[in-house]
C-alpha cells in the first residue's frame, strides 16, 4: 500500500511539474521512472501474496503493460499530437513510468521461472527447513538462531531507489551518448532495452552487497526477557521496557524489530544468506510470548493478512 501510495504521489507530481514547464525535463522523467518503479513493485508483491491466481495475474500483467508500451512506440506518436495538452501530458507520464513498472514486473516474472525450472533440482537436494525455536538449556524459555542483516526497512527502500535513480541517470546518459541508434530504434524502445541491460546487473549487485553483510544471530524468548545475540554483541530487553516488537517470518522483507531499555534493533532475515539447509525465515512466535508480552500491558496488531505480528506499548 505504501509503495502505490507513493508511486501515485510521484506521478502526480510529475505531471505537474510537465503542466508547469511544459517540457520533459529530467526532473519529471526521474519522478515518472522512480513512480513506475513503485507501481510495479507494488503489482509484483501483490502478485507473490496471492496463493491462488497470482501467476496468472502477473503474466497478464507483463504482457498487458508491455503491450501498451510497444503500441504507444509504434502508434503514439499521431496520438499525443490530437489530444489537449493536459490529457496528453498525463499519457506521456503513464508511458513513461510504464518503463520501469514494466521492468520490474518482467523482473519478478524471470524469477518465477527460474524458481519453476530449478525446482526439480531442488527436490533431489537436501529439503531445506524452517529455523525452529529450541528449548534454552542455559536458561529459560526457547531460542531460534537464524543469519541476519543490521538493516532498516527504510534503508532498503533507499537502497532501491538510489539504484533507480543511478540506473536512470546512467542510462539517460548512455540516450545522450548514442543518438544516432536511439533515432533508429526510437526513445521509448531504446528506454526499456537500457532498464533492462542495466537494471538486471544492478539488483543482482545490491542483493549481493547486502548479503555480505549476513551475521549469525539467536533471538530467544525467556519467561520475562528477551535475549538477542548479533555476531559479537549481546542485548538483553526486559518485556517491562519493551516499547516495540515486529515479527515478519516470510518474504524477502521477513525480520525482527525491537525497541526498548536502549536497544533499537532491525534485523533483516529475508534477505541474508540463510545457514545451509535452512530457509531465510523466521518461525512462528510462540503463543507464550503474546500472553506473556500482553500481560506487560503491549498491544498486539495484526496486518491484514497476519504474516506481520507487532506488539506496541500505549500512550497513556
Amino acid at each position: 500500500m505504501k509503495a502505490t501510495i507513493c508511486g501515485l504521489v510521484l506521478l502526480a507530481a510529475a505531471f505537474v511539474a510537465m503542466l508547469v514547464t511544459n517540457d520533459l525535463g529530467i526532473v519529471p522523467l526521474l519522478l515518472m521512472l522512480v513512480g513506475g518503479w513503485c507501481l510495479g513493485f507494488a503489482f509484483v508483491n501483490l502478485t507473490f501474496r496471492m496463493r491462488r491466481n497470482g501467476l496468472f495475474l502477473h503474466i497478464a500483467g507483463a504482457v498487458v503493460i508491455s503491450a501498451e508500451g510497444f503500441a504507444m512506440i509504434e502508434f503514439g506518436g499521431p496520438l499525443l499530437a490530437a489530444l489537449p495538452e493536459p490529457v496528453g501530458a498525463a499519457l506521456i507520464v503513464v508511458q513513461m513510468a510504464g518503463i520501469t513498472a514494466v521492468a520490474w514486473i518482467w523482473l519478478g516474472l524471470l524469477s518465477r521461472v527460474t524458481d519453476a525450472l530449478t525446482r526439480r533440482e531442488r527436490r533431489n537436494a537436501p529439503t531445506r527447513t524452517t529455523p525452529q525455536w529450541e528449548r534454552d538449556e542455559g536458561g529459560d524459555g526457547s531460542f531460534v538462531s537464524v543469519r541476519a542483516i543490521r538493516l532498516r526497512m527504510r534503508q532498503v527502500t533507499v537502497a532501491i531507489v538510489g539504484v533507480v535513480l543511478a540506473v536512470s541517470g546512467f542510462g539517460i546518459a548512455l540516450l545522450i551518448a548514442f543518438d544516432d541508434a536511439v533515432s533508429h530504434l526510437g526513445a521509448r524502445l531504446s528506454i526499456v532495452l537500457i532498464g533492462i541491460v542495466l537494471g538486471l546487473p544492478a539488483y543482482a549487485a545490491l542483493s549481493t552487497v547486502l548479503r555480505r553483510r549476513t551475521e549469525e544471530c539467536t533471538i530467544a524468548f525467556g519467561n520475562d526477557e528477551v535475549r538477542l545475540t548479533v555476531g559479537e554483541s549481546s542485548s538483553v530487553i526486559r518485556f517491562s521496557d519493551l516499547e516495540h516488537l515486529r515479527w515478519r517470518g516470510g518474504s524477502d522483507y521477513a525480520r525482527v524489530e525491537l525497541r526498548g531499555r536502549g536497544v533499537d534493533l532491525s534485523l533483516f532475515i529475508g534477505l541474508a544468506k540463510p545457514a545451509p539447509g535452512r530457509t531465510a525465515e523466521l518461525p512462528p512466535l510462540p503463543r507464550r510470548v503474546f500472553t506473556r508480552l500482553e500481560r506487560v500491558g503491549l498491544v498486539v496488531t495484526r496486518s491484514r493478512r497476519g504474516d506481520v505480528v507487532t506488539f506496541s506499548r500505549t500512550v497513556s
